[in-house]
């Protein structure tokens, strides 16, 4: 429907489209570290009327596996694009090893009296970097989220959480019933160790997946499109596996005085809410103006 301007239905195609891209958030480790967040980019972009653009929606990386106390590292999830604008996949949580750099650096792991490093967020200005692993059995580090870093605990007995993702879209959000609570990006949880002492790290705002507890819980997942962090799986001798990031999102909006889209693919959300046209895709697909 063509929106009504001065009584009259626009016939203008906007000048240009404010977009909001959140990559697909990183998978925690079987043992310990948090997922970090798919990397979030927004601005505005000049558009060619008539020009098909081609969205690109990343998936959330899977989390790492454990069998017989064998641990592994999760996966990066993967870029998410728009208008040539790329925000990177966050990266995954180590095991016995570094978290990865990613959109936000995935948690550092911690085993044997042996403290990793998390990963820094790279490209910079997309999120934020993981949170260190301190010596011990446990007390790994949270995956770092679009508005701040992953924990580095305190103790050993307990797990990193993960860093807070932005809220600073949280009108989109609302007008397009997306993200959690206002938030996306949010980092994962790291699990840990130490018998029932374990508190395993909570899940940052926006979509992080909170660590797994002992004895044999698996890391949560990330929440869906949002780009959140996997959480951390916790110690056992069982088969046990970190939780994979969530998927991320791309949203479109310009002015509703301006008209519809001409044309789209793989059927995005639409809808007209404050002064705005909002188009949300959950998936790959297209949009002509």
């Amino acid at each position: 429907m063509l929106a009504v301007l001065g009584g009259k239905p626009s016939v203008l195609a906007p000048s240009s489209v404010e977009y909001l891209i959140v990559a697909g958030g990183g998978g925690g480790a079987a043992l310990f570290g948090g997922g970090g967040a798919g990397g979030l980019r927004s601005s505005s972009f000049s558009i060619s009327v008539g020009t098909s653009y081609p969205i690109v929606v990343g998936g959330g990386g899977s989390g790492g596996a454990s069998t017989s106390d064998q641990p592994n590292n999760g996966l990066n999830g993967s870029n998410s694009s728009v208008f040539g604008v790329t925000s990177a996949g966050g990266g995954y949580g180590g095991a016995q090893a570094n978290g990865n750099t990613g959109g936000s650096g995935g948690g550092g792991g911690s085993w044997a009296g042996v403290a990793y490093n998390g990963g820094a967020a790279s490209p910079s200005g997309q999120g934020a970097g993981g949170g260190n692993g301190i010596t011990g059995n446990g007390g790994a580090g949270g995956g770092g989220g679009a508005g701040g870093a992953g924990e580095t605990p305190s103790v050993s007995t307990n797990g990193g959480a993960g860093g807070v993702g932005s809220n600073s879209y949280s009108t989109w959000a609302t007008a397009t019933s997306t993200g959690v609570g206002g938030y996306y990006a949010g980092g994962g949880g790291s699990g840990g160790y130490v018998g029932t002492l374990l508190i395993a790290g909570t899940g940052g705002s926006g979509g992080g997946g909170a660590g797994g507890a002992y004895p044999a819980n698996n890391g949560n997942p990330g929440t869906t499109n949002t780009g959140g962090g996997g959480g951390g799986g916790t110690r056992n001798s069982q088969t046990v596996a970190g939780g994979a990031g969530g998927s991320g999102i791309v949203i479109l909006r310009y002015p509703s005085s301006y008209k519809d889209a001409v044309s789209t693919s793989g059927t995005p959300a639409f809808v007209n809410s404050g002064g705005y046209k909002y188009y949300t895709f959950t998936g790959d697909g297209s949009i002509t103006f």
